[in-house]
């Protein structure tokens, strides 16, 4: 499979790119720099550029089959401006398949089922701006003809994988309170494969 890698340089996104290839699977990872990129491994295509550069964004989903973005917020607008981008250059190319990370913040409040839980009571984040990005980029997914999935992780941190966690439609299970960063890569790696969670988020926690 074809592959192309969005945030390859992340915590996330580089667990992905390593589990792609030792797969066998093609990969392409659009940076903006390549040094940052420490794997060597003949089935990784490294693409120089900006996914807020249109162009840039046309020419890396050329001949590609399935779309991984685990682009993170990093304090700036680039996840939500450059989703217009990746959604129109997928569709262009007839390709279907997106599979993000996203946050726990945009599933459902379990407390106030109409509201999303960075809305809630239930978050206990002070700050929204990530969550809000994450938002506006499950709106646009929404809004698409593509057959999407974004994986919301609760708190974060590095550490071993386990293997074992919990994963709920729409919601954070339920007292899950953290995912360690190769746990999320893996789930978010295998839905790839998977057609449970099509035009659905999901939620992930130990």
């Amino acid at each position: 499979m074809n592959i192309l890698v969005l945030g390859a340089t992340g915590r996330v996104g580089s667990e992905i790119v390593k589990l792609a290839v030792n797969d066998g699977h093609h990969v392409s990872a659009i940076v903006r720099t390549p040094e940052k990129i420490q794997l060597n491994n003949e089935n990784l295509k490294i693409i120089q550029g900006d996914v807020l550069n249109k162009e840039d964004i046309d020419r890396a989903m050329h001949g590609i089959d399935v779309v991984i973005s685990a682009l993170n917020t990093d304090g700036t607008t680039t996840l939500s401006e450059s989703m217009p981008h990746i959604i129109k250059a997928m569709e262009n190319e007839g390709i279907s398949r997106i599979v993000t990370v996203g946050t726990a913040g945009i599933l459902q409040s379990r407390a106030t089922p109409e509201l999303l839980r960075y809305q809630s009571s239930e978050s206990k984040r002070k700050l929204t701006r990530a969550a809000e990005e994450h938002h506006k980029v499950y709106d646009l997914l929404k809004q698409s003809i593509l057959d999407w999935t974004i994986v919301c992780p609760t708190y974060l941190p590095d550490g071993e994988r386990l293997g074992e966690y919990r994963v709920e439609r729409d919601y954070l299970p339920v007292d899950g309170t953290k995912i360690h960063v190769p746990d999320t890569a893996e789930f978010t790696y295998k839905q790839i494969q998977s057609n449970e969670y099509i035009k659905a988020r999901v939620g992930i926690a130990y």
